[in-house]
């Protein structure tokens, strides 16, 4: 993936790694990464370790063109291959307008991004411009050969556990063919966090399920907007709003499931593993006038609003953040690596109250909670210029129990 000219230059200062050390220590005990059994001590249950892709990207209501390439951003294009299971949150699929807030849903955007994203877990549209094999001699023996290559390539296909859409935010989860019957219990809740509570323009919609014997909690969010002083407080009100209000209902997606004793938790923090993603909105909470112009990320990061909450144990207390190291992700001139930033004096006096005068910040974030998972990578990707906005990926390695 093509890496931003701004990531070069950016250095961390021992200040941030100061801020940030609470949240870079494991919580993952016992994990022996060159297997994906784990070695287990006595009266420990079985357990398997599961490489877990969570991704955020706010498209700005940008139609996707039909040769929208998501491999780069799914990391599907190196050596260490893919992940077991993939979380797509996504926000603004459609544009914010009263037709799409007030009206019925939307649903053509929502298929194309789950298209999309078929066609890179799977290869497809490389499979369908390769076309078929050709004829001839030893059709009995191609035929048992192309069996058994069709077998094992179905458990590497990626199938469609859920999406699910809210107004412009949208999840979409996919397992592996061969883990897909491991997945189990699964629910969606959507709370809106717009005008009064009752619009779905900003929200989250959450998906929760069981793999093996340990539960995910998977939080797509779209907070409150604006870089105005107080803002970080309706930021701040919205998730907890999010957190409180959301709540999963009934024993299972299945009658089998339904009848099965196991106790499902209710309240998205009472989940074993909880991932927090999207377009969180947090801004710079400082004048960033000469920062910007000079482009000294760091000493922005310093006085990122989100860092600022979760190193004082606020609203995020108990949660974690890989440490950023990569360029603010919005704002972006469309189609373009510039930032939409006026820094002449005179337009800025003029753009000073506009949507133009947006400094640049790390909106879209990826938290997590709970023991048992270890994130390897947290990046942006630079190469995707669709939005205003730069998609955010993170992989964790997460422990589960093995049912019994």
């Amino acid at each position: 993936m093509e890496k931003s000219q701004e990531l070069a230059q950016m250095v961390l200062p021992r200040s941030v790694a100061k801020l940030l050390h609470h949240r870079l220590s494991s919580e993952f005990a016992g994990l022996d990464k060159s297997s994906t059994l784990l070695q287990l001590q006595p009266g420990q249950n079985e357990s398997i370790k599961y490489k877990v892709f969570a991704g955020t990207w706010n498209v700005g209501g940008v139609a996707p063109p039909d040769d929208l390439d998501l491999k780069n951003w799914l990391d599907l294009d190196t050596t260490a291959g893919s992940c077991d299971i993939y979380v797509l949150g996504f926000q603004e699929i459609v544009p914010l307008n009263a037709r799409n807030v007030l009206g019925p849903k939307k649903r053509s955007a929502a298929m194309k991004w789950n298209s999309l994203i078929a066609d890179a877990l799977n290869n497809t549209r490389r499979r369908r411009q390769g076309g078929g094999g050709g004829g001839g001699g030893g059709a009995m023996s191609g035929s048992r050969e192309a069996a058994q290559s069709a077998r094992h390539q179905d458990q590497d296909v990626f199938r469609r556990v859920t999406s699910k859409q809210m107004v412009g935010i949208f999840v979409s989860v996919w397992a592996r063919s061969a883990l897909r019957r491991h997945v189990r219990h699964l629910a969606v809740s959507c709370v809106r966090a717009g005008v009064l509570g009752l619009l779905g323009n900003k929200g989250a919609v959450t998906v929760r399920f069981v793999l093996q014997g340990t539960s995910f909690c998977f939080v797509c969010c779209h907070l409150s907007s604006g870089g105005d002083e107080g803002d970080v407080l309706l930021r701040n009100a919205d998730a907890g709003s999010i957190l409180s209000r959301t709540r999963f209902h009934g024993r299972g997606s299945t009658e089998a499931e339904a009848s099965q004793e196991l106790p499902l938790p209710k309240k998205i923090l009472h989940h074993d593993r909880v991932v927090l993603l999207g377009d969180l909105n947090y801004r710079i909470a400082m004048d960033t006038t000469t920062l910007v112009r000079t482009r000294k990320w760091s000493m922005l990061l310093e006085n990122d609003e989100l860092l600022l909450e979760l190193s004082k144990g606020r609203r995020f207390d108990g949660w974690h953040e890989g440490l950023v190291t990569f360029a603010p992700t919005y704002k972006y001139h469309r189609n373009s690596d510039k930032f939409y930033w006026c820094a002449d004096g005179a337009d800025r006096g003029r753009h000073r109250n506009s949507k133009q005068h947006r400094a640049p910040a790390w909106c879209d974030r990826i938290l997590w909670r709970g023991d048992g998972m270890m994130q390897t990578r947290y990046e942006s990707c630079g190469g995707y210029r669709l939005s205003d906005h730069r998609p955010v990926r993170a992989v964790f390695h997460a422990v589960c129990e093995v049912a019994k």
